[in-house]
This record gives C-alpha cells, structure tokens and sequence, in this order.
C-alpha cells in the first residue's frame, strides 16, 4: 500500500519542520554572542512569534476559521503550550553551558521520550519503529561522544529535560490534532508557551537586549511560526512518534551548521553515528503504510509484461 497523499504531506511537513528547527541552536548561540542572555531570547523570540501568528489569521476572513476552538480543546493546547515553553526555558538555558551541535544532539533524544510515552498510552509501535528507534539511539550514543572533552552535566541534563517535555507536549498535541486544524493548535499551543515563558522571564528579571541580537532573535521567531505549523501538520498526519522520528534530521543541519559558522567538530564516531542517523530515517520508507516494502513486495510478485513487438 503506497502512502497516501496526507500522508506525504505529513512527511514532506515533517521534514521542513525539522530542517528549520537545525538552525535553532546555531542561532540562539549567535544571540548570546551578540550579548543577550537566556530569558530575555526565549521570551521575546516566543512573542514575536505568537504575534505574528495572530496578526495572519487574524488578517482576512478566511484565515479567522482558524481562531475557533472548543472548550476542551483549548485546554488541551494549553497544556501542550506549556509543555512547549518549559522545553524551551530547559533548552536555551542548556544552550548556554554546552556546544550547539552537542546540544542539539542530547535533545534529539526525544523521539525515545515519544515512543514511551505513546506506548504507555496504548500505542503499538511497529517493528521497524523499533529497528529505526534502536539505530537512532546508537546513533546519537556516538555523537555525544566528544574526543577528550567534557560536556557540561547540568548543560546535558537540560537539554535532556528540554527534549523529554517537548516529547510530551508532541504527545499531547496529538489529541487535539484528531479533531482540530495543524493551523489552530499551533496557534493556542505558540499563545500558551508564550504566558509560560513570559512568567519565568518576569520571575527571573529582565536581562540585556542588545541591537545585535535583535537579528537572531527575530529569525528565531519567525522560524517558530514556520516549524509549529509545519510540524503540527505532520503529528495530524503521521502522529507524533514518526514526526518525531523524521525530527531527528535537526541534529545534521545543527552539527553541520555548527562546524560551519561555530568551528565546531566532530571526531570519527561521530560521523560513523551520523550515518547510522541517516539511514534510520531512509528506512521509514519500509513503515507499514509507507509504501516502501509493499511496492518492492508487490513488482517481485507482478513483474511489469514485457511490450508486444512493433506490427503485432
């Protein structure tokens, strides 16, 4: 069975989503260069970015369908939403202790995070799930493996509680998604992580904004609006756990930007554990549904008849 066009769709969503969510780290590590601190980044790229989202639907009439939302289902998006904005507190202030590429890479452990949580709430998880999501882990094993350097335990233990919340903010989002437009829950989800970063960066104490920081920060925001959607696209396609499977790809775009504008690098293993990466994300091609193994299945068992010769 060849993969429907949603779920292409999904995939192609997914993808976008994840390619974009890569320049992530890269940026935040520009706007603390440029001199802004943690709080003050997530906080304002977050408004920015929820802003934004209001002002286009709020826009036209036919954008403004996407502002409905039923009672339990706001509900469900904010708690989404504030999932989303604790992941993002942990991640931006775990940024400022460890390398980006590290990073991201201890982050991108949340795709462990999702199969758990989604098989303890009655998933079934497909055998080549399981196949992808055991290469994935020894892929990443590999890459947080740094030469002879230290990675920062408090750095590392951020990133990881980052990636766990995001997992259950993709978990939860999933609910609403049966019944609610990608358009929507990305709006109440951005709207709600907004209030929860915002109470942590008024508790906190604001911090220096810098004028160039402003660049960084703005791109970040903009780049929250484009994956929210994209990726919430995907989770009402595939669900959260192939989404977050194909959001994996964050870690080569981050590690790849990382060597390029950081100096960052990466030793043998941790390029042998990048292409192990790789090719668990090719094999999503053989999920049940995908298409990938029933197309081949399907040829060896009906071979295409050879063409009659000309004049018969």
């Amino acid at each position: 069975m060849s993969p429907s066009r949603n779920q292409r769709n999904g995939i192609r969503a997914a993808l976008l989503s994840a390619l974009v969510l890569g320049t992530t780290p890269i940026l935040g590590k520009q706007a603390y260069l440029a001199g802004m601190d943690a709080y003050s980044l997530t906080a304002l790229r977050t408004l920015a970015a929820a802003l934004v989202l209001w002002a286009i639907f709020l826009s036209s009439k036919r954008r403004r369908k996407f502002i409905f939302i039923y009672p339990a289902g706001i509900l469900i998006s904010f708690a989404a939403g504030a999932l989303n904005g604790f992941s993002s507190l942990l991640y931006y202030n775990g940024l400022t202790r460890i390398d980006a590429g590290i990073g991201q890479m201890l982050y991108a452990l949340y795709p462990l995070f999702v199969v758990v949580v989604r098989r303890l709430d009655g998933q079934a998880i497909s055998n080549w799930t399981k196949v992808r999501l055991v290469m994935a882990l020894i892929a990443v094993a590999l890459l947080v493996q740094v030469g002879s350097g230290q990675i920062d335990p408090v750095g590392a233990g951020l990133m990881l509680g980052a990636g766990f919340m995001y997992a259950l903010h993709l978990a939860v989002s999933q609910r609403v998604l049966y019944e609610m437009p990608p358009q929507t829950v990305a709006l109440y989800v951005l709207t709600a992580m907004t209030a929860v970063v915002w109470v942590a960066f008024l508790i906190h104490g604001p911090g220096d904004v810098t004028v160039a920081g402003l660049p960084p920060m703005f791109a970040l925001g903009a780049i929250t609006v484009f994956s929210r959607l994209m990726m919430f696209m995907g989770v009402k396609q595939l669900g959260s756990v192939q989404t977050a499977l194909l959001g994996v790809t964050e870690i080569l775009v981050a590690v790849f930007l990382a060597i390029a504008t950081l100096g960052e690098q990466l030793v043998l293993r941790q390029w042998i554990g990048a292409v192990i990466l790789i090719c668990s994300l090719l094999l999503m091609l053989f999920e049940p549904g995908m298409g990938g193994l029933n197309l081949l299945a399907r040829k060896a068992r009906n071979p295409q008849p050879a063409a009659p010769p000309i004049g018969k």
